[in-house]
């Protein structure tokens, strides 16, 4: 079972932010309350943290998906949705984030560094917020947007000063446990290191790090071994020291060789910018300082060795090393040599101010339209795509079960201009529309009104330009009025019948009575 992971695909989303809430306020003798539909919590990011205490990518090579939680929904009494928590992600120092394209998006070196991989999405408002002097009570609420879905990869690159680099088996774990405190597993067989190993030496005053590349050999930057594993594990180092290994007992292999070889394999690996000096550059790994360390003179045929290949690197122009991991001949010596190294390239890189780049401000123009209609052809019939950031937004807010929030919709979409544009473009009554990428929300455009819903009467909810209208043809006027006409001669048919029958017989008489004259008149009033 695995237990260093230095790459792997993390999949993260951050928290869908709460929906608003609808409400009205309800309280004795106080019949027109008004809205009270709190708003809802925004969603929660996920956030990427340098952690000094993790080490390894391995949690996330078990459970590579990450989402935050959710903000909640509004509720009445103005009462917001609470936001989402944090997810925070502990990664270890010198941990890089790259896109799945390759791009990367942050270099996350010194302890507390965060990056926000996933941000949460915003909660929508309620009712009480959407009211206005025009919509005074509006009968629905904005939906919460989901928040940021993506994959990111992830790749730990070791924070060293110092790399050793070799084939294996030539003493760099050796090395490492005899020159500080750090105790590798040792073996004296191929490939025993399977993870990159870290220690920390001190020389003197100064104090570095020195980190292995295990498995590197011919043909590692092409894919073979395990070196091209872990060679990004050397992009950040100031300088490397080439382990030979000159008590080799195969025949077909000196450390003349061996150094060859290594050279070319460091040559064809491509440093990514994901590590640049201070004036923004990236040095190739041949490029830096090196130096050469005969391992393993303590046995007497790496002696014979060493005196015979040390003339041929010194002309080459390396610092030559003859060192003994076992007896700790020359370590002190090849740790000085380190040191001076890391303090030039600390003293660079101090005295060199880091290239920065001016930052390039694009302001919108005055009369830029938030949102841009492209013409495009769907079975030979024109389609009209809307894209743009709040155009965008705002359909993920809509409630597309409430007729008047799809009127607020086209309220806001005709604000900023949307219809103007599509009539410019050639837009008919009745075209395809669809705002977003993709499948979009899709719609069978019919311009609506100039005026507002707010200025539309009707129930809370509801929004007139949406009812259904259906024009009647003239057969169904001629029907309809066939069935009024029989209806009125039913109703006089039964209004004959109840005269006939008596029941309006007392009315009838009192109708035909001769009006009483002015002196009758005048009797019954003193009676």
């Amino acid at each position: 079972m695995a237990s260093f992971v230095d790459r792997v695909v993390l999949h993260v989303s951050g928290g869908t932010g709460g929906h608003g809430c609808v409400s009205v306020h309800r309280e004795k003798f106080k019949p027109l309350g008004g809205p009270d539909g709190g708003n809802g919590g925004d969603g929660g990011n996920v956030i990427l943290r340098v952690d000094h205490q993790t080490t390894t990518l391995l949690d996330y090579h078990h459970a590579p998906h990450r989402h935050a939680t959710n903000g909640g929904n509004g509720m009445g009494d103005w009462r917001g949705g609470k936001n989402g928590e944090t997810l925070v992600l502990p990664v270890p120092d010198g941990t890089v984030v790259k896109s799945k394209d390759g791009e990367v998006l942050a270099d996350l070196v010194g302890e507390g560094t965060e990056f926000v991989a996933a941000a949460g999405g915003q909660g929508g408002l309620g009712n009480a917020a959407l009211s206005s002097q025009k919509r005074k009570a509006p009968g629905f609420a904005l939906l919460g947007i989901p928040g940021d879905e993506r994959d990111v990869v992830l790749e730990l690159k070791s924070i060293a000063d110092i790399a050793l680099v070799g084939f294996p088996s030539a003493g760099k774990s050796s090395l490492i446990a005899a020159m500080s405190a750090a105790r590798p597993k040792i073996a004296d067989y191929p490939f025993t290191t399977l993870v990159p190993n870290l220690g920390v030496v001190e020389a003197g005053s100064t104090r570095f790090t020195i980190a292995d590349v295990p498995g590197l050999i011919e043909g590692a930057s092409e894919g073979k071994g395990l070196g091209h594993h872990f060679l990004r594990h050397v992009e950040r180092c100031a300088a490397l020291v080439h382990v030979l290994d000159c008590a080799a007992l195969e025949t077909d292999r000196d450390p003349l060789k061996d150094l060859g070889i290594i050279e070319r394999e460091l040559e064809k690996y491509s440093v990514d910018m994901s590590y640049a000096g201070p004036d923004g550059d990236v040095v190739p790994l041949n490029e830096r300082p090196r130096l050469v360390a005969l391992n393993k003179v303590d046995v007497p045929d790496g002696r014979d060795m060493a005196d015979f290949v040390r003339p041929e690197l010194e002309e080459r122009g390396y610092r030559v090393f003859e060192v003994s991991a076992s007896s700790h001949e020359g370590l002190r010596q090849l740790g000085f040599a380190m040191a001076e190294i890391v303090e030039n390239a600390r003293r660079t890189v101090a005295a060199a101010p880091p290239k920065v780049a001016p930052p390039v401000l694009r302001p919108r123009g005055v009369n830029a339209a938030p949102f841009r209609i492209r013409l495009e052809e769907k079975d030979a019939l024109p389609l009209f795509r809307v894209l743009g950031e709040k155009p965008e937004r705002w359909v993920k807010q809509t409630d597309f079960t409430n007729d008047e929030a799809v009127g607020y919709l086209a309220d806001r979409l005709a604000k900023v201009g949307v219809e103007e544009e599509l009539f410019k473009v050639g837009a008919k009554p009745g075209d395809t529309v669809v705002i977003g990428e993709g499948d979009g929300v899709v719609f069978d455009w019919e311009p609506t009104m100039m005026g507002g819903a707010e200025l539309l009467a009707g129930p809370r909810g509801s929004d007139l330009r949406l009812a259904e209208y259906v024009r009647p043809t003239r057969e169904q006027k001629r029907e309809e009025y066939q069935e009024r006409k029989e209806a009125k001669a039913a109703a006089r048919a039964d209004l004959e019948a109840d005269r006939k029958a008596g029941i309006w017989t007392e009315s009838v008489q009192k109708r035909m009575r001769p009006a009483p004259t002015r002196q009758e008149a005048d009797g019954e009033s003193e009676g």
